[in-house]
């Protein structure tokens, strides 16, 4: 049984389909008629944040090797200007010191479990020789 204009339909599909993978992905959002100014940001809470990292054993030895002296340190924090020390304070929650050593772990017991999970499956058994 032939269905009538099936080969113009499948074309159409195609046309559609290329049409739809070419267009580019646009986010689109409310843009606010005028500008809106920063949130009054806490110099004192964000310094605070700053002081706690910096008294951490593993930075000040790090900074110690660079030759900064506290001294040094802060002065260069007073030079810095209130937004530049919140833009600093909210970048120090990203920073990981010691690296996701654990999470890399994990996600290789994972993997090794899966490997060993797929050779009991399928029965294949692994053997080592010298």
């Amino acid at each position: 049984m032939k269905i009538p204009f099936m080969k113009q339909v499948s074309w159409y599909l195609v046309f559609a389909m290329f049409i739809i993978g070419i267009a580019p992905k646009v986010d689109a959002g409310f843009a606010p008629s005028e500008v809106i100014a920063l949130a009054n940001v806490d110099r004192a809470a964000d310094l605070d944040k700053i002081q706690k990292v910096l008294e951490t054993k593993m930075i000040r030895e790090r900074l110690e090797r660079f030759g900064l002296t506290e001294d040094e340190i802060n002065s260069r924090l007073s030079q810095m200007s209130d937004q530049q020390i919140h833009q600093l304070s909210l970048h120090i929650d990203d920073l990981k010191v010691g690296g996701d050593a654990l999470g890399i772990i994990i996600a290789l017991l994972v993997i090794a479990i899966l490997v060993v999970l797929l050779l009991q499956l399928t029965g294949h058994k692994v053997v080592v020789t010298k």
